[in-house]
């Protein structure tokens, strides 16, 4: 069913399957043994968490980048365009070349239905199959152990941080979110756990799998002094690394999880310390505590879960005290929302409400004022009619002297930057 633009197949993706998420593995690996019965699978990296996923996946293709590699990027959501969900050398790809791989997968999906995350998944790996590519970094969706990603094979697994999210799929505890995240390992294939607390069930699966895992804090540390800071392994030492070009003192503990992935990895793709050097101080991410400067700051960033926010609000306290911070909020309607206001409302002076209109998924105005009323939250603005009015009232509103944080959903970031545009 061939259409002529990226955004008709999106749209129709839309409408196909009667699930948004529909976890599993057995539709989308039946589409990928018929889209690529010989595929030739290029060195894997795969990565879940809850949070910093992103990042891992940014701090990996900058360093692998730098060292001359040809790399191949599968992440989601995108911030302003579909096509940077599917990057190669750091680059997006055309809509010519997504919208031929649709057609294909298209052509041999029979009756089988796929989800709009199941066709860009088997469009990534598609394209990824034309490249011959040196690695490929494939971030998990939705959990781990059902999410598309996972019919491919991974040659190294990294979990971030797990915390409380997509509690309808995953369940509401980390440790059966850490069972759920752990699906990626695979017996005798290193992994990577970047969360300095991981679940019980997480070590559980690790051994139940026999995958080699290495733990931060445990097989891995890192150390900060004043001229940058230091990865030590068990046999190995990487002195003299500069701080990040990621905000935040969690991005010490990502790019250390990197590391610890890249040495791992080290027999198969060499890495020396220039190209480490230079990846995580040239890593480029929108909308994780991406900082717009002016006459009134502005601070973006996709915390949509208590645990990213607790990060934010330590963000704020370290670098904003001084300022008076004025939010701008929209958030999905399955998410803690009241569990997010608590953690940081000691530090927002007032809160604008982003509708996002044409996402039935976010929490409509009524909800976000029924959880500021049971936070004890007063100083709300509600009524806009949609996300550029909220932007518009909180740039009247503010003064000299404040910030404006606009956090929470990743459509509302994405709204605020293609308002840029």
């Amino acid at each position: 069913m061939p259409f002529n633009s990226l955004k008709d197949w999106l749209q129709w993706q839309e409408s196909l399957h009667p699930r948004v998420i529909d976890l599993g593995l057995q539709r989308v690996g039946q589409v990928f043994s018929a889209l690529q019965p010989k595929y030739n699978k290029p060195v894997t990296l795969t990565i879940a968490g809850t949070n910093g996923k992103g990042s891992v996946v940014a701090f990996l293709e900058s360093i692998y980048l730098a060292q001359g590699y040809k790399v191949g990027t599968y992440t989601s959501p995108h911030i302003l365009k579909y096509n940077e969900r599917i990057k190669i050398n750091g680059s997006p790809v055309s809509d010519d070349l997504i919208c031929s791989a649709f057609e294909r997968i298209d052509a041999v999906r029979s009756d089988v239905s796929l989800s709009y995350f199941e066709f860009s998944t088997l469009a990534a790996l598609d394209i990824f199959a034309q490249f011959d590519l040196d690695v490929q970094l494939l971030e998990v969706g939705l959990g781990g152990r059902l999410d598309a990603v996972n019919i491919i094979d991974t040659d190294l697994a990294i979990i971030t941080s797990i915390g409380i999210d997509h509690t309808e799929w995953l369940g509401d505890t980390r440790e059966s979110i850490g069972r759920e995240k752990a699906g990626i390992f695979r017996r005798n294939v290193p992994a990577i756990v970047g969360d300095p607390v991981p679940p019980l069930s997480l070590r559980i699966c690790a051994e139940e799998t026999g995958a080699k895992v290495s733990y931060i804090n445990q097989d891995f540390h890192f150390e900060k002094h004043p001229d940058g800071w230091n990865w030590i392994g068990e046999q190995v030492l990487i002195s003299n690394l500069p701080s990040p070009n990621l905000k935040g003192e969690h991005q010490y503990r990502n790019a250390a999880t990197v590391i610890a992935a890249i040495t791992a990895m080290q027999n198969t793709l060499p890495v020396d310390h220039d190209a480490l050097s230079k990846g995580i101080s040239q890593v480029q991410l929108p909308g994780r505590f991406q900082y717009i400067e002016g006459k009134i700051p502005v601070l973006l960033d996709v915390a949509h879960n208590p645990q990213a926010v607790e990060t934010l609000a330590d963000f704020l306290k370290e670098n904003f005290s001084h300022m008076r911070v004025r939010a701008v909020f929209s958030v999905m309607k399955d998410k803690d929302i009241a569990g997010i206001i608590n953690i940081i409302k000691p530090l927002v002076f007032d809160w604008f409400c982003a509708p996002l209109i044409n996402n039935v998924r976010s929490a409509p105005d009524f909800m976000l004022q029924e959880n500021f009323s049971s936070c004890s939250v007063q100083l709300v603005h509600t009524g806009f009619a949609d996300a550029k009015s909220a932007f518009l009232a909180v740039n009247q509103a503010a003064e000299e002297g404040d910030l404006v944080l606009i956090f929470g959903s990743f459509f509302l970031v994405s709204e605020y930057l293609a308002s840029l545009e």
